[in-house]
């Protein structure tokens, strides 16, 4: 098998194969979720093409969003059940299929169906959780890092393609602009087919910063279909957990249900066209990039708690202060850049908190849980700010609101007491 010659071939030349695993997550993220974004870009064509509302497509996007987070944790159990690459293939089918069948979409159900059901069903399978697991299973040092790098992708891949995507739109229309997803999902299968690999003893060799063996643990319990509902039922029961999933329903409700899907329909009408409008979403996309790894790299050295309380804090005032901006390109410049440095940077602390409280072992599937109330918040989002402004006219409420979410999220998470001494040096 290739990864079997790769393996010690890189080894000799001082490269662990963690970071070709890495690679792969990263890419799969990436197109994942750059296929998440993508029907942000589209709200407006849709409307002129079909007359439905803003209201109604947004629908649609607001179940992807929950399918997204709620298949989270079901996702970690098939990662133990049936192996990373299973996992990882099946949900690029997913997506691919899922995006080339919305072409011929002509009905308002044909969009709950493809856009809401089967491409939340595979952007579910491979969301942040695999980021997660992957770090945890492949990598005992720099694994902050490899977290911020993973979530930076799934970040990024949101927003990098949207200018991309508006130029298509706007010559050759929204069904030609799901065709470079659609190569990516199918050129990333292959890779996955090829060089994923569930654990670093598949390839003989010890997780990234290990150097002797660790003692075989006692085997864990068959997991079920009953096994994630059991982690959520002990998570329930733990004051960190709440914390965290409050936390993190504000982050969801606050980006991509907000921002990434009603951005641009919110600089339109302000007179902005939609390609300058994505692109200064793939400015955020850019500046996230940046954020978020810096976010991981600060993870492994910082309180994780004040970290959270500093990107939540700026946040919030961004949100609050973009209806003034006045949509001008230096105003909208200096938002992508304050926005975009924090658009998820709130991930590695988050993912590190949970680890800190719940054990390595359990991380996956806890945080798929709290990444679940991350996307129901931006299902709120995504449907609240099109309910908002189909009977308001006007955006603006959602993003104060949103705000003002922000800067309580950024007190809540200071609450946080238990395990001090693991969190400073998780």
């Amino acid at each position: 098998m290739p990864a079997q010659i790769l393996a010690p071939w890189l080894q000799r030349r001082g490269i662990h194969y963690g970071w070709i695993v890495a690679g792969i997550t990263f890419c799969t993220m990436l197109v994942m979720a750059a296929a998440l974004g993508l029907p942000g870009a589209m709200l407006l064509a849709l409307g002129q093409e079909f007359g439905w509302t803003t209201e109604q497509i947004a629908s649609s996007l607001a179940l992807r969003f929950a399918l997204f987070g709620l298949i989270g944790p079901f996702a970690a159990l098939l990662m133990e059940r049936v192996g990373l690459r299973a996992v990882i293939c099946a949900g690029l089918v997913f997506v691919g299929g899922g995006m080339a069948l919305a072409t011929l979409a002509s009905e308002l159900w044909h969009l709950f169906v493809l856009w809401g059901l089967v491409l939340g069903l595979g952007t579910g399978m491979t969301a942040l959780v695999l980021g997660a697991v992957v770090a945890n299973r492949w990598f005992t040092q720099r694994r902050g890092l490899v977290i911020g790098l993973l979530t930076a992708s799934s970040a990024t891949g949101q927003l990098a393609f949207l200018p991309l995507a508006a130029w298509i739109i706007e010559h050759w229309g929204w069904r030609a602009a799901v065709a470079p997803v659609v190569a990516a999902c199918a050129v990333i299968f292959a890779l996955a087919w090829l060089l994923m690999r569930n654990r670093p003893s598949d390839v003989g060799l010890l997780p990234y910063g290990e150097t002797t063996p660790v003692p075989a643990a006692p085997p864990a319990p068959a997991m079920t279909l009953a096994t994630p509902l059991l982690v959520l039922w002990d998570g329930l029961r733990h004051p960190v957990f709440w914390i965290l999933a409050i936390s993190f329903f504000i982050c969801g409700l606050s980006t991509n249900g907000l921002v990434q899907t009603h951005f641009i329909a919110l600089c339109s009408d302000f007179g902005m066209a939609a390609l300058p409008a994505a692109s200064v979403l793939a400015l955020m996309g850019a500046f996230d990039f940046v954020g978020t790894v810096l976010s991981g790299w600060l993870s492994d050295r910082y309180d994780n708690r004040k970290l959270l309380f500093w990107y939540y804090s700026l946040r919030g005032l961004s949100l609050m202060w973009l209806p003034y901006s006045d949509f001008t390109l230096y105003g909208l410049s200096l938002f992508a850049m304050f926005y975009g440095l924090d658009w998820i940077a709130t991930v590695p602390p988050t993912v590190k908190l949970t680890a800190a409280t719940f054990g390595a072992q359990r991380v996956g599937m806890m945080f798929g849980w709290i990444f679940a109330a991350h996307q129901l918040g931006a299902a709120v989002a995504a449907y609240g700010a099109g309910f908002i402004r189909t009977n308001m006219q006007s955006y603006t409420p959602a993003f104060f609101s949103a705000g003002v979410a922000c800067l309580l999220a950024a007190l809540i998470v200071l609450a946080i007491r238990q395990h001090k001494a693991a969190i400073a040096a998780a």
